[in-house]
């Protein structure tokens, strides 16, 4: 008692020079006589008031004095010394008035402790509530900040809801019990009702948290709630708060059924949707209306991108990002289809226009049946994907190369000059680099085809101090490994080895496996220092190896395989599109290791394409023809090698000169895409043909350049000059300034209303500027933004709206962009009366 005593007083002198004590009940005298307090006068009255006064404010002005009385304080009018008690301190020595001494409280708030003393029982609480209070408070702002005690923080009052939340989300009731057993409860549901409008006969955690759910969802869709505006402000911001994520959609996910949501959004268009996530059934509602909408073709491709792109900032986004990556690309899908023409007039027109705009529905149909695999939904996206790939095989994979070949009927070589012929890559691409005595490195990805190329020009050029540019070359025939492989090297011979195994001979040498293609490559050009390694080994390279790798050498072949590889095997065939995304990853990755090393000229090709249909293939697929020939040396399911080979219906017929080949080999061509029946052999990922889709073979020349090349897109806000706000919301336009390119990237930015003194007022959005278009209002970002209660605060005074970027991927932000507001709300604007 006695130290609780001592500490009470020492924390009233902290505050006080004099100090009275008055010991009504006449119990603590012969603790005030031993009582030891350091620099302060102790004083007993007895009759002596006005001697008293005279000492502390005459005789020692500066001195700290403790005023002792014994026996009840007399009425105001008898007490000499009121004055000068009524400016300094006065302690009390009951429990009560401890407590309030020991939080540095005047006695204004005694009832307050005395209400609820089941709270101050606790040394830890009160340690805690300590840090808190503030001599200022008032009986509710106390109360306030013992609630937060409770909950186990010491934020305001929605933490306070959040914590509630949190334990209703596990099944636990501690905080809770804990508030009641303090005595709060009253006060918390009041506050309940003053904060968000929450009220109800039998107030408790979970009725308040469906009631949230269903207001909330309800104010979304523009409906009555039942609940305040201030209420959707803090359920957003408790959503996006991560640290509530497991609350968020363990109640999300039970009070959906509670509230009948599925039920209700089969009622709803989905257009009316797209910016609400509080329940993942949302998601789904809107996934389903857009498969349905694809399907159908009565969704434009310009607004099922916008949509998407809206549902990014969705909380579910991320569970369900490959339903929507692969809509977005089967809209896309059918918007090229309906607008492509697949004439053309030579081969030379049908490579250029291929690599112009064609492969991009290759790319499409890669995109969308990757992402739709991904997601393991194949019943929803049954439909969808029965028309994509219908759609693909019959109407632009089978037309564009019966039409194509047409033109290689009627060609008497394969040749499509001015195209370079895939033979001449070593001499029209890498021996300019060494006649200016420039290093070289080239990456050769086996079956990488040009759409795929074409999405790694484009990440290429994302990257910082990178250029990058793509062209076509005319792959050698048949387009198959051995023979691609060797039309990369220097040559002046190149043949088909007249045996079983398929090898080519590059001028007399064999071109099979790693050595013998080093050994080929160091006869390129006199005086060149030149290697050839697999990709794999590169990658697993220490820094000082690889960079003296680029150092001892001029000429560097990489050679990557893992499209090739994942198509090649029938068990893993239809596996090749996520193979193609993982080649991406790796050309990226080697790319910057060998830039890493100094390599500034990089070159990036494949040695032949591929064609891919992922539904199994129909007989009408392959060739009735019979291949006969006096001597059948290798066959596949795209090309047969021999002689004596006869010509057949449905196949066509290269000799050796006529493939552009050396030596006396025949080569068989099923034409367009139909297949060779062949046991044990898959059938889906196939090449070796003629197609473009095989035989367009990308060059990539990437340069790494000394000064940095990329910059962020700016964002502004529209008509942000002079505005009033008057109502507890307001739609802000904000304006991408340019289009966002590979160079030109987007921007990630916070936004929200704000106080003078910094204190958030509003809601908080996350937007993401990564607008493409050309046309400047599509470039336009319309954000809602909802006032809290906080802002009444503000009323009559400036608020900020304020863009804030994030500082690398650290929790700080700084300011990217403001502008000022005039916050003048008729308060009545929040009532529907």
């Amino acid at each position: 008692m006695n130290d609780r005593i001592a500490k009470g007083l020492e924390a009233a002198f902290d505050r006080h020079r004099i100090v009275f004590w008055t010991d009504a009940a006449r119990e603590l005298r012969e603790t005030f006589e031993t009582l030891e307090l350091p620099g302060v006068e102790k004083i007993q009255l007895a009759n002596n008031e006005f001697a008293v006064k005279h000492r502390i404010l005459r005789e020692v002005p500066q001195g700290r004095f403790l005023i002792y009385r014994e026996g009840p304080e007399p009425a105001q009018i008898h007490n000499w010394l009121l004055d000068v008690q009524l400016a300094h301190g006065t302690f009390k020595a009951d429990q009560a008035a401890l407590w309030l001494s020991e939080l540095g409280l005047g006695l204004g708030l005694e009832d307050v402790v005395r209400a609820h003393a089941e709270f101050f029982r606790s040394a830890r609480r009160l340690e805690q509530l300590k840090r808190l209070a503030r001599n200022d408070d008032t009986a509710s702002a106390l109360r306030l900040k013992m609630l937060s005690v409770c909950a186990g923080g010491e934020g305001g009052f929605d933490s306070v809801v959040e914590r509630l939340l949190a334990d209703l989300a596990v099944d636990t009731d501690e905080a809770i019990r804990l508030i009641e057993r303090a005595g709060l409860g009253a006060f918390l549901w009041d506050q309940m009702g003053r904060h968000y409008g929450y009220t109800a006969v039998q107030p408790s955690v979970e009725d308040f948290a469906v009631s949230l759910f269903k207001a909330c969802y309800a104010m979304g869709l523009g409906e009555a709630g039942g609940l305040s505006p201030e209420a959707l402000v803090f359920f957003r911001r408790w959503k996006n708060n991560r640290h509530a994520a497991q609350a968020f959609e363990a109640l999300s996910s039970s009070y959906a059924s509670v509230l009948g949501v599925r039920t209700d959004l089969e009622t709803r268009d989905f257009r009316h949707l797209i910016e609400l996530d509080y329940f993942e059934d949302i998601d789904r509602a809107i996934i389903v209306a857009l498969v349905r909408g694809v399907s159908a073709c009565t969704l434009a491709a310009g607004d099922v991108a916008s949509w998407i792109r809206q549902r990014r900032q969705s909380y579910w986004y991320d569970r369900f990002r490959d339903l929507y990556e692969a809509i977005g690309f089967a809209a896309e899908f059918h918007a090229a289809m309906a607008q492509v023409n697949l004439g053309m007039t030579s081969l030379a027109e049908g490579v250029s226009r291929y690599a112009g705009n064609w492969f991009r529905i290759d790319q499409l149909y890669r995109k969308f049946i990757y992402h739709m695999q991904k997601s393991g939904q194949a019943s929803l996206m049954a439909e969808l994907y029965e028309q994509v790939e219908n759609h693909y095989v019959n109407s632009y994979l089978l037309r564009l190369n019966d039409s194509w070949q047409v033109h290689v009927d009627a060609a008497p070589t394969w040749d499509a000059a001015p195209v370079p012929a895939q033979r001449t890559f070593y001499a029209t691409q890498v021996v300019p680099y060494r006649q200016k005595d420039q290093k070289i490195c080239v990456i050769i990805s086996d079956a990488m085809r040009y759409e795929v190329a074409e999405e790694l020009l484009a990440r290429v050029r994302g990257l910082d101090r990178y250029d990058a540019e793509i062209e076509p070359m005319l792959g050698s025939l048949p387009t198959y490994t051995q023979l691609g492989m060797a039309s990369l090297l220097p040559n002046r011979d190149i043949r088909i080895a007249d045996n079983d195994t398929s090898a080519v001979i590059v001028d007399g040498q064999s071109s099979q496996g790693s050595e013998n293609r080093r050994k080929i490559l160091a006869q390129g050009r006199e005086g060149d220092r030149t290697t050839a390694l697999l990709a794999d080994d590169l990658l697993k390279m220490q820094r000082d190896d690889y960079r003296a790798l680029f150092r001892d050498h001029d000429v560097i072949y990489v050679y990557h395989n893992l499209i090739d590889a994942t198509g090649d095997k029938p068990a893993t065939e239809d596996r090749v599109f996520e193979a193609a995304e993982k080649t991406l990853d790796e050309l990226v990755q080697l790319v910057k290791k060998l830039a890493a090393a100094n390599a500034n000229n990089l070159l990036i090709t494949a040695d032949h394409g591929f064609i891919y249909q992922h539904r199994p293939i129909d007989e009408s697929d392959f060739s009735g023809s019979e291949v006969v020939g006096d001597t059948i040396l290798f066959r596949n399911r795209r090309f047969v090698l021999g002689r004596g080979l006869k010509p057949q219906q449905g196949l066509r017929l290269y000799k050796s000169g006529e493939a552009r080949l050396q030596g006396d080999v025949e080569i068989l061509i099923p034409k367009s895409i139909n297949r060779l029946r062949l046991k044990g052999s898959g059938s889906r990922f196939v090449h070796g043909g003629a197609t473009l889709q095989e035989a367009v073979v990308p060059v990539v020349r990437i340069n790494k350049k000394r000064q940095s090349d990329t910059s962020i897109v700016d964002v502004e806000i529209i008509g942000s000059t002079n505005q009033v706000i008057t109502a507890s919301q307001i739609s802000v336009r904000f304006y991408q300034s340019v289009p966002a390119t590979e160079k030109t990237q987007a921007r990630r930015l916070r936004a929200g209303i704000f106080s003078q003194s910094g204190e958030l007022i509003s809601d908080s959005h996350e937007l993401v500027f990564d607008f493409r278009s050309e046309n400047p209002r599509e470039r336009e970002h319309p954000v809602r933004f909802l006032l809290s209660r906080k802002a009444d605060d503000c009323n009559g005074q400036e608020v900020v709206l304020r863009l804030e970027e994030q500082h690398g991927d650290t929790s700080h932000y700084s300011e990217y962009r403001s502008a000022r507001y005039i916050l003048r709300r008729s308060f009545t604007n929040d009532f529907d009366f």
